[in-house]
């Protein structure tokens, strides 16, 4: 099964990362590449990117004469998504322990973050009670 794991950080919260020292940054992303390369020996590993930050962000949608329309940058949001994972793992509860490590990564003194992560079902097909 395909679990999409979704790691959201409160803004203006403790995943400020371009404010972090770099020992500490270059720490963060060494875990993110360990984990991407464990999961990928493993061969759980499907995709994983981190994103951009909400002051990056648009919201486009098509106007109704098929023009993009965009909204945005969203730098007052509550959370954004910091990065994403896919992974092919043979149930729920390896989702979840992927997610739980993912959650571990340090943070500014080598400190863990406890970031929640989103754990989400990729869908293959709709599910099996619609008409």
């Amino acid at each position: 099964m395909k679990y999409m794991l979704m790691m959201n950080t409160p803004s203006g919260g403790p995943y400020q990362i371009a404010k972090w020292p770099p020992h500490d940054i270059q720490a963060h992303i060494e875990f993110m590449k360990q984990l991407a390369m464990d999961l990928s020996t493993s061969g759980e590993l499907v995709a994983a990117e981190g994103l951009a930050g909400p002051e990056q962000a648009k919201l486009v949608r098509a106007s109704h004469d098929g023009m993009p329309i965009t909204d945005g940058v969203f730098p007052e949001t509550k959370e954004f998504l910091a990065g994403f994972w896919i992974v092919d793992v043979e149930g729920p509860e390896r989702a979840y322990q992927i997610a739980a490590k993912a959650s571990t990564a340090p943070g500014p003194g080598g400190e863990p973050l406890y970031l929640g992560i989103e754990v989400r079902q990729v869908m293959s097909a709709p599910p099996q009670d619609m008409p």
